[in-house]
């Protein structure tokens, strides 16, 4: 009789698996806790609220918190709920982002294939650039803003989150195209190919994973912040991130914990909808390259 071949079946319980997936449900209870509290009370009334349970689920659903956050909760004088800072982010967000990649991956591309006079030190600045605290440069970004007539304005911003993007973006897409096989770019110079022909007809179409993932980072970044939009603009043109600000703290009277929970929400939607969407392009992008030294 023959022995039994192939290797040993694992053990579905074992000391190794209990480690892991307790690990896992450790760390996903942490992250998943806050938002379970978040959820269960925007959908509650403020008597239910005042009952003091906060991980009961609902006993009486209302959406009543969510369309006032949306549409009718005050800051100061205006009672326009985050709709407003949605459209002011959504105006920031896709012109800040769409430039900034453009340039970025034109950038990237140049500092790796061809290596112009000057490549390793402009390369060196945007390094450098990429380690300097925002707060050390908003001063002489305001002067400088203010000089050029765009201080305060939507237009100030978008050049704002362009500008403190661009290093990382451009280091992203310098070790992306870096990866490429040199033996394509070789054979594009051989049949005459140019330095647009080359970037648009053969890098673009194999660098969906690296523009996905500068996506990803530029909309969170750009979507989250919340330094940059109360500095260097005016209430009018104020992010929803700074417009939940405001809501949060400067409701006068009933502190309405429903109405709060549903507009933190709501400003985080964005960012988590584009990560569920994108989020498998994402982990290849990161594994094609996008980290590498």
């Amino acid at each position: 009789m023959s022995e039994p071949q192939g290797a040993r079946p694992r053990r579905v319980i074992s000391g190794r698996n209990i480690m892991l997936y307790g690990t896992l449900f450790v760390a996903a209870t942490y992250y998943l806790l806050p938002l379970y509290v978040m959820i269960v009370t925007s959908l509650k009334g403020m008597p239910e609220i005042r009952l003091g349970n906060i991980f009961a689920p609902p006993l009486e659903i209302t959406f009543e918190p969510w369309v006032k956050a949306w549409a009718t909760a005050c800051t100061g004088l205006n009672c326009d709920g985050l709709s407003r800072g949605f459209w002011n982010s959504v105006r920031i967000t896709v012109p800040s982002t769409i430039f900034s990649i453009a340039v970025a991956s034109v950038n990237g591309y140049a500092l790796a294939n061809w290596r112009f006079k000057g490549a390793d030190f402009f390369f060196s600045i945007l390094i450098v650039g990429a380690f300097i605290p925002y707060q050390v440069m908003i001063y002489p970004i305001v002067i400088v803003l203010r000089d050029i007539g765009i201080y305060g304005t939507l237009s100030g911003l978008i050049l704002v989150h362009c500008i403190f993007g661009m290093p990382i973006l451009t280091l992203l897409f310098r070790n992306y195209f870096a990866s490429l096989p040199v033996e394509l770019f070789k054979a594009a110079r051989i049949d005459g190919a140019g330095f647009w022909q080359i970037f648009l007809r053969i890098m673009l179409p194999m660098s969906l994973p690296i523009f996905v993932v500068a996506i990803i980072l530029q909309i969170t970044g750009i979507w989250n912040d919340f330094l940059f939009g109360v500095v260097f603009t005016r209430p009018e043109y104020y992010p929803m991130t700074v417009q939940l600000n405001n809501i949060v703290n400067s409701v006068q009277g009933v502190k309405e914990y429903n109405v709060n929970m549903a507009a933190t929400i709501l400003t985080g939607l964005v960012p988590l909808v584009v990560y569920f969407v994108s989020g498998r392009l994402f982990v290849r992008g990161i594994a094609a390259g996008a980290v590498k030294g």
